[in-house]
C-alpha cells in the first residue's frame, strides 16, 4: 500500500484538487487565491492609443438609493470598476482597490459599478470590511465605458482621456499605479 501511495500522490492530489473546485462552497476561495498570485500592475496605454472620454452623461444609484450622475466626476481624475460579488477575478481585486481607495479616495473619484441585488451586495461589503464606494447600475454606461468582460476597470485622467482599459484582476496598489495617480493628479 506504501508503493502504491508513494507512486500515486501526484495523482491522488490531482483528484482531492478537482474535487474541491467542483465544490461550490471550495471554489470560489481557490479560484480567488489564484487570481491574487496571478494579479500584477494593471496596464497603462500609450498616449497615441488613448481615447478621450466625451459622454459623462451617465445615471447610477448609489447602495442608499441616492442618485448620481457620472459627470459631476468629468474634470477628475477617475475609477470605474465593474463587477460582482460572484466574479472571483472581482472578489480577488477587491483588497487592492480597499488599499488604494483608503490612500486616494479624497483625491480620486472611484465608482464601483455592479447590476446586482442591493441586499447581496451590502451583505458582501459588511462581510469583508470594504468601504469602496457602490453605485448601481440602473443606465447604460457611456459607450466608451461599455465592457462585456468582469472585472474591467477605466482610468479617466482630467481631460477624460482613458488612461487605463484593463479586464481582469490587476494588483491596483502598486507602487506602478501610485505613481500614475499621483501623475495625473499633478496634473
Amino acid at each position: 500500500m506504501k508503493a502504491f501511495l508513494k507512486k500515486q500522490w501526484s495523482n491522488i492530489l490531482f483528484v482531492i484538487l478537482l474535487a474541491l473546485l467542483i465544490i461550490p462552497q471550495t471554489r470560489m476561495p481557490i479560484q480567488v487565491f489564484v487570481q491574487r498570485i496571478i494579479a500584477f500592475s494593471p496596464s497603462e496605454k500609450k498616449a497615441s492609443e488613448r481615447e478621450t472620454l466625451q459622454d459623462y452623461n451617465w445615471n447610477l444609484q448609489k447602495l442608499n438609493a441616492e442618485e448620481v450622475n457620472f459627470s459631476e466626476s468629468k474634470g477628475k481624475v477617475t475609477i470605474v470598476n465593474f463587477w460582482a460579488t460572484w466574479c472571483p477575478p472581482c472578489v480577488a481585486e477587491m483588497p487592492s482597490f480597499q488599499k488604494l481607495y483608503n490612500a486616494y479616495g479624497e483625491k480620486v473619484d472611484f465608482y464601483f459599478v455592479t447590476s446586482e441585488k442591493p441586499k447581496k451586495v451590502e451583505k458582501f461589503m459588511e462581510k469583508n470590511g470594504y468601504t469602496l464606494p457602490i453605485f448601481l447600475q440602473s443606465f447604460e454606461a457611456p459607450k466608451m465605458l461599455e465592457s462585456y468582460a468582469l472585472p474591467t476597470t477605466y482610468l479617466i485622467s482630467k481631460t477624460g482621456e482613458i488612461v487605463i482599459d484593463e479586464e481582469g484582476a490587476a494588483d491596483w496598489n502598486s507602487q506602478k499605479m501610485r505613481s500614475l495617480l499621483n501623475s495625473l493628479l499633478s496634473e
